[in-house]
């Protein structure tokens, strides 16, 4: 293990222009990749009261641990409390602000304003961010919130980039704006959807979605009931509601034009590969452009590629430079692509020379893969040796979640992320 394992990864995000890059995290394994390849902050949801109920989320335990090592980085935490809540939630909604309140994070993602009542009553000395969940598409939406004590607001993905940049103009300086720019877009507005609910009695908006617009449809015509016609896109299937994935990538100067103060990436249920990807990614076109933007334009290639190498569907710029009737979102193949395959992150050293890992993919000795680093870097290595918990040697790691001891023929430090890449089809 090299010394850069145990630096602080957090990033001053107040210095001159530069906005957060806020970062998602479904456990405690993602929350660490994420503050080691580049977020200043990370939203995280805890077993309840959050709007991704299927996402593994943080136990408390998990949670006062991650907003602890999240700390000592620099690096700020965001925890959702941001269901549409009924009577019936009240209660626990107070006992979970109140276990917040000692666990100390920097803000709370509300959508309900009882929610966000509870909330100033209770932890008034953590911020009070506004989620998209309450459909935030003017500036005088934005005042009102800042009248009631909320430090920021999250926009509603369906604002374009010239009614963000009247907003800034128009509410106080000290009230922040936080915008989608990366992941999956909601076929619904602000992600107020019904369609779960209708259909399975799973409401989205307690948390609970099914993600009904992913699936495949066909039309039926009234005067031929049970007679199902299809609406052909492509030879993959017919997927009429399913959006493609945001992606402003290119677009860093035009999001730092407008004074966005949050860059946000969705994602509360996907990998550390896919967060450490993301993460690093943005991370460098931040920075890059900050420094000059011929330099951002000269990295592009590396971006786009970086980004091309994470799991995604085809990319949109969604609303920021039209509307839906001018293409602005475009519906197309549920089918993912898919470049790399996430093995396990570095989780400390062995004290044979090797790395400590946890398994979630299976992976094999004489395997090439990569050791992928916060640097940009992605040296490949062989694998030289696996060994389980008890010492005993193996020929690969089957296993999801097996503990290992492995030896690779490069370096790997903390917090690296091991990947292999798959053959394009």
């Amino acid at each position: 293990m090299t010394e850069a394992a145990e630096k602080s990864f957090g990033r001053d995000s107040r210095q001159g222009k530069a906005p957060e890059l806020l970062i998602p995290a479904s456990s405690l394994e993602v929350l660490k990749t994420a503050v080691a390849f580049g977020a200043n902050a990370v939203y995280i949801g805890g077993e309840a009261y959050g709007l991704r109920a299927k996402a593994k989320n943080f136990s408390p335990e998990d949670m006062r641990e991650g907003i602890a090592f999240a700390h000592a980085h620099g690096v700020r935490v965001h925890v959702t409390a941001n269901i549409l809540a009924h009577d019936r939630d009240l209660d626990g909604i107070r006992e979970y602000l109140e276990e917040l309140r000692d666990m100390k994070p920097d803000a709370l993602i509300i959508a309900d304003p009882g929610v966000f009542t509870l909330a100033k009553e209770i932890c008034p000395e953590i911020e009070r961010h506004i989620s998209t969940q309450a459909n935030n598409t003017n500036w005088m939406t934005w005042r009102f919130w800042h009248q009631q004590g909320a430090k920021r607001v999250v926009s509603a993905r369906e604002l374009s980039l010239e009614e963000l940049r009247e907003i800034r103009k128009q509410i106080p300086d000290d009230m922040e704006i936080e915008t989608f720019v990366h992941g999956a877009m909601c076929i619904s507005y602000s992600g107020r959807c019904l369609l779960s609910n209708y259909f399975t009695g799973r409401d989205a908006n307690q948390g609970a979605c099914t993600h009904p617009c992913r699936w495949k449809y066909a039309v039926m015509e009234e005067s031929r009931p049970g007679e199902y016609l299809p609406v052909y896109e492509n030879e993959r299937g017919t997927f009429i509601f399913n959006s493609k994935d945001l992606c402003m990538i290119e677009h860093i100067p035009e999001l730092l034009e407008v004074g966005i103060d949050s860059f946000k990436i969705e994602g509360r249920m996907k990998t550390a590969l896919y967060v450490a990807t993301v993460a690093r990614t943005y991370r460098k076109a931040i920075d890059d452009c900050l420094e000059s933007e011929k330099l951002y334009r000269g990295n592009m290639a590396w971006y786009k590629e970086q980004i091309a190498a994470c799991t995604y569907r085809e990319f949109t710029t969604g609303f920021f430079f039209g509307r839906p009737d001018e293409s602005a979102q475009i519906y197309d193949s549920n089918t993912y692509r898919k470049g790399y395959t996430y093995l396990g992150m570095v989780n400390g050293a062995a004290e044979d020379g090797g790395i400590l890992t946890e398994q979630r993919n299976k992976f094999s000795v004489g395997e090439k893969i990569e050791i992928m680093k916060p640097d940009g870097s992605n040296p490949e290595a062989v694998v030289l040796e696996i060994r389980d918990e008890d010492g005993n040697l193996m020929e690969s790691a089957p296993h999801p979640q097996q503990k290992l001891q492995v030896k690779l023929s490069e370096q790997a430090d903390l917090y690296d992320i091991l990947r292999r890449k798959e053959q394009e089809n």
